[in-house]
């Protein structure tokens, strides 16, 4: 089996019900085992930590995940039309893989939620790629031969699979955010057994 890794940070739950539906994706396609981890929390008070194992959900990401993985899907709520703190925080910390290569040619997708049909979508998606292109990684999003990308009247974006939530978060997955999450999860595993075929 060809691991994908889905790795999120999800303080509402919006982003953790994407991160299943993409690993749905993956699952979907023959060889492709999705493993799905998460980030903890950080804090500014310095002695606030979490538990070294979550209470519940996915288990914390480690860099063996990264290194083990043959493609990533990442996924972080909006803020301020940026990832979140423990996301950027998660990748500020992967410069060992950086100076092995570890993530060369691999391919990744990013995937949000934001709080408003304008709260910062692309503008996060965009920023999550970019230290994913700092590692050499091949970004893969949603091509509009997607049906819902061009039907959607809530999420999704060529650039990755995104959901709006909501102020408070309450807002449920469309039909369309679900269909986009699950196609985003199915290219990127398509894409890395592809890859892993050529080389």
């Amino acid at each position: 089996m060809t691991d994908i890794l889905v790795v999120y940070y999800s303080q509402g739950g919006s982003v953790r019900e994407m991160a299943k539906l993409i690993a749905r994706g993956v699952e979907s396609v023959p060889s492709a085992n999705a493993r799905i981890r998460t980030v903890p929390r950080i804090s500014a008070n310095h002695e606030a930590t979490e538990p070294q194992v979550p209470e519940s959900g996915a288990p914390y990401v480690e860099l063996s995940d990264l290194e083990e993985c043959a493609g990533l899907a990442l996924g972080s709520p909006t803020r301020f039309g940026n990832m979140a703190a423990p996301m950027k925080y998660f990748l500020d910390g992967t410069t060992s893989l950086w100076l092995k290569g570890a993530l060369i040619g691999k391919p990744a997708s990013v995937f949000t939620s934001t709080g408003s049909m304008h709260g910062g979508q692309e503008s996060t998606l965009l920023t999550m790629m970019m230290p994913l292109l700092h590692h050499g990684m091949l970004l893969v999003g949603l091509p509009y031969s997607e049906p819902a990308l061009a039907s959607t009247s809530s999420g999704g974006t060529p650039y990755g699979a995104s959901h709006v939530a909501g102020a408070m978060d309450d807002r449920p997955i469309t039909e369309e955010e679900k269909k986009l999450c699950i196609a985003l999860g199915k290219r990127l595993a398509q894409t890395a057994l592809k890859l892993d075929q050529k080389l």
